[in-house]
This record gives C-alpha cells, structure tokens and sequence, in this order.
C-alpha cells in the first residue's frame, strides 16, 4: 500500500466513522418529523413579518401537536405514503426493469457492447456503457465494473484501471444519461412536491434536466477517457496483480442462443418505438395535450413517461426470455417482477417515513418561513445566483459523503433548498441540476455507498491487499474532476441560455 493510498484511507476512515454514527436514513426520517412537530409547536407562538406568496399574507407556522393536528395525521397517514409520488415511480419502473434483468437481456446487451468494442475506444466506449447502465437499475454495479476489470485485462491494461473507469461512468456520472430512466421522475416528483410549498400550482416535466444530462455524457466520458489513461493507469503502472483470477467473471463472447434472443429483443424494442411515434405524430393524436404539444405540461406523452420506460424494458425482457431460453412460462415473468420488488423492500421503509417527513414539513409551513428566510439572508448577501446554485453543489456533495440513497438526500434537502431558491427567482429546474451533480460527483469516495465495499471486493480479485484507502486514491481524482469541472459546465450551460430539459427554466418569477 502506497503512502498516498493509507494518506486517503485515514481520511476516509474518519469519514465512515462519522457517516456511522448517523442514524439510518429510515431512523433519520422519523427523527426529523418529531423535530418538525416540536418546531412547529414552538415556532406557532410567534408572528412573522414575512409575506407568503401564496396567500399574500403575512406566513403563519401551524402548530402540528394540537388534537386536531394529530388526528389529521393519523388518519391520513395511509393516504399520505401512497399519494407519495417517487413511491409509484420507482416501483412501477422496476418491474419492467426486473423482468429485463431477470430474463438476461439487460446483461447481454451490456455484454454485446462490450465485445464489440475496439481497443482504441475501449476505454470511452466503457464509460459510455457504465453510463447507460443507469437505466438498468444496478446493473451497471454487478455486471459493467467486473468485466470493465476483464476487458482491460484481456487488452493487456491493468485491470484495477478498466475498475476504476467502470466505477467512474456507473456511479461518478450517476446524473449524466441520454436515456431517460426511473431517477429522472423521481427527483421530479421530490422537487415538484418541495416547489409546491411555495407555489402549489407549479407542475414540473419528468424529464425537466434531460438535455443537461445528456450533454453532460460528453463531459463525464471526456473527463473519465483522460483521467483513466492519463493518470489513473500509470499509477497503477507498479501495482502487482496477484490476486485469484480464477475467480474473476470470464468475458466470453454471446452464445448463439443469446445472440438470437438479443436480436429478437431488440427488434421488439424498435418496434416498439416506431409504434409510439407513429401514433405521436398526427395533429390530433391521443399523446398529445389540448394544446397540441407532445411535450406540454400535463400531455399524455409526459405523463406517461415512467410507463414508457416500464414498457421498453418489459417487452424486449419478455422477448428475450422466450428466444433464449431463461423462460419457460409466464411465472418465470413475475417471479422477475418478485425479486425486483423483493430487493425495493428497503426503499419502501426509506419511502413512508420520508413522505410522513415532507408532507408534515409543509403542512406545518416551517419550510415556507425557512425559505423566506434563508431568501432574505442571501438577498442581504447580494450574490449572484451563480455562486448560490454553486453553493447547492458543495452542500449536496457535503451530504452525498453521509447518506448514500439520492432520493433519500433530495427528499431532505428540496424542501429547504428548492422553496428558498424559487424566493431568489432561481427555477426548481436548475436547483435539481445542481443538486444532481453534487449527489454524483462524491458516489465514488464514499464507503456509505451501498455498493462500494463490492467494487473493494472486485479490485480485491487481481491485487490482494486492496482496501478501502486503494480504491479511494484511484477515484479520487474522478471526483474532484468532475465535481469542478461539472460545475463549470452548468455554469457555461446557464450562461449560453441552454434549455435544461422539457419544459425547463432557469428562472422562477417571484411576486
């Protein structure tokens, strides 16, 4: 182990150690919501000078701990964790997604893109592939970091490299993706649901960052391609590797059988497509909002987005079930749709205490004095509006280093951070951009990650005394990269007056 390497090991360790004392995110929530009702009960004493642009009156903070205030909750609580929007996002999502993975189609597409590869491009066109893993849930954790090792090694590199690439594109670009997926609606319905403290009539598109996202693959890989040849690698360039190959997944080519299968599924998914936009395209179609836009607020194309994404997973998993052979009848089918929900079991304790959490937090107002406060303190302040969204940024990533779940973060961050910067006039759109690129930039140093000890496990497969210290040090230059460069990027987009994504703004008119 290099001085370098047991350097960031002492500092990661504090970190953990601190990250370990906090409750779980489920505990946190509860914890929060009795704060909210202890606050509430306090802060309703007094009067406020600040005017609540909803009513036009001065705010007034609801004391949540009165009879009728409990037996509101109580008897509202079912409502309130099924009306919780992430909730029906994620899972409706992850049951096409399961069915995919289940039946091995998302593993051999993955795995056909990384066959064909060329050695040139191996190592963007990884990146790329970790990236667009995004959209199959953990797939990219389990199957694109493992051979990204064995892809590099079978090009004579070194294998920690092709891990340390992988692990860059899954988890460091977590926000950039050119393919909608389930995170997109789901950091929506948290924002929408934290705008609406302020502005109970603002709706936000699912797929209101999708452009930013998808320029900010470039980035990612651009980044990612030049860190990994240029600095990663020729550090690892004295690093043995001696450790168990054997136990390393092979990287075979697709059987036939696969091939067919994947072909198949394939067809099935353009197919599918050519359908959608066949029936998006006449003046009059059903997809459309009254207005005529595809793309309007509240169109049935928008609003069908997270089933769009249930659908282009679900069919071509069914497909390639079938022709490969990895299924036999349509139980094969919901046993996928079981084991995806099985492994959500942890979301859904995470998801009712965090909707009892927000719906309490604006219900008492707290949020909406907070936000005029905080507003009136950063109005005083004077700062552009760029250094406060670059101040969204750091506290994210700051967050990011303690509590691994990103929709656990957002859920307690949107409600104080989204309504203050609607105050300053600065768009819900932009403040979850930034939020995102927080959130991803310090995935990859964190040991709180769900998913690191295992890419520590990976690593541990070719050098032996890798810890947590090594795989620090390989992606610690990844996150300082993208955390600054990132950063500039949504600046330079802000100030080119770029659209964020459907139905996007940077701006939010204060009354």
């Amino acid at each position: 182990m290099t001085t370098s390497s047991t350097g960031h090991r002492g500092w990661l360790d504090r970190i953990e150690t601190a990250g370990n004392k906090l409750p779980d995110p489920a505990l946190l929530f509860f914890i929060l919501l009795v704060v909210v009702w202890i606050c509430s009960a306090l802060f309703a004493q007094m009067t406020y000078s600040h005017i609540d642009p909803r009513s036009g009156e001065a705010i007034v903070v609801k004391n949540l701990l009165t009879g009728d205030s409990m037996t509101w909750f109580t008897s509202n609580m079912v409502k309130t964790f099924v009306g919780f929007h992430p909730l029906g996002v994620v899972l409706v999502a992850m049951l096409g997604i399961g069915v995919a993975d289940h039946t091995g189609f998302i593993r051999a597409g993955l795995k056909a893109l990384l066959n064909a590869t060329s050695p040139k491009i191996l190592t963007p066109m990884l990146l790329l592939i970790a990236i667009v893993s995004h959209s199959g849930g953990d797939a990219g954790y389990v199957l694109v970091i493992p051979l990204g090792a064995v892809i590099f090694q079978a090009a004579g590199r070194h294998p920690l490299a092709g891990i340390a690439c992988a692990f860059a594109g899954v988890s460091g670009g977590f926000s950039a993706n050119f393919v909608p997926s389930m995170i997109d609606p789901l950091l929506q319905g948290i924002s929408q649901a934290a705008a609406q403290i302020i502005d109970p009539e603002l709706t936000l598109n699912p797929l209101n960052n999708w452009f930013f996202t998808s320029a900010s693959c470039f980035l990612v890989v651009g980044v990612g391609w030049y860190l990994t040849d240029k600095v990663i690698e020729p550090r690892l360039a004295d690093t043995v590797v001696d450790g168990d190959l054997a136990d390393a997944p092979a990287l075979e080519p697709l059987t036939e059988v696969e091939r067919k299968g994947l072909n198949m599924a394939l067809l099935s998914m353009v197919m599918t497509a050519v359908i959608l936009m066949v029936t998006s395209l006449p003046d009059d179609s059903s997809w459309r909002a009254a207005s005529g836009g595809l793309a309007a607020a509240g169109s049935p194309l928008m609003a069908s987005i997270v089933t769009l994404i249930f659908i282009f997973f679900l069919l071509p998993g069914i497909v390639y079930g079938y022709v490969a052979g990895t299924v036999n009848s349509h139980h094969d089918i919901v046993t996928g749709m079981s084991e995806s929900m099985r492994g959500m079991s942890y979301y859904l304790v995470m998801a009712f205490f965090a909707s009892l959490f927000i719906s309490e937090f604006a219900r008492s107002n707290l949020g909406a004095l907070l936000a005029l406060q905080g507003a009136g303190v950063l109005q005083s302040l004077a700062m552009p509006s760029g250094i406060t969204v670059v101040g969204v940024i750091v506290i994210s990533c700051m967050v990011n280093l303690f509590i691994g779940s990103a929709s656990a973060k957002w859920a307690l961050l949107a409600p104080i951070l989204v309504p203050m910067l609607m105050q300053l006039g600065i768009s819900p759109d932009i403040t979850q951009a930034a939020y995102r690129i927080g959130d991803s930039s310090t995935n990859i140093i964190t040991p709180l990650m769900p998913y690191f000890p295992l890419v520590v496990v990976f690593a541990q497969r070719y050098v032996k005394d890798t810890g947590i210290g090594t795989v620090v040090a390989m992606m610690l230059p990844y996150s300082l990269s993208f955390l600054l460069v990132w950063t500039l990027f949504l600046l330079g987009y802000w100030f080119l007056g770029f659209p964020l994504g459907l139905q996007s703004s940077y701006i939010y008119p204060v009354l």
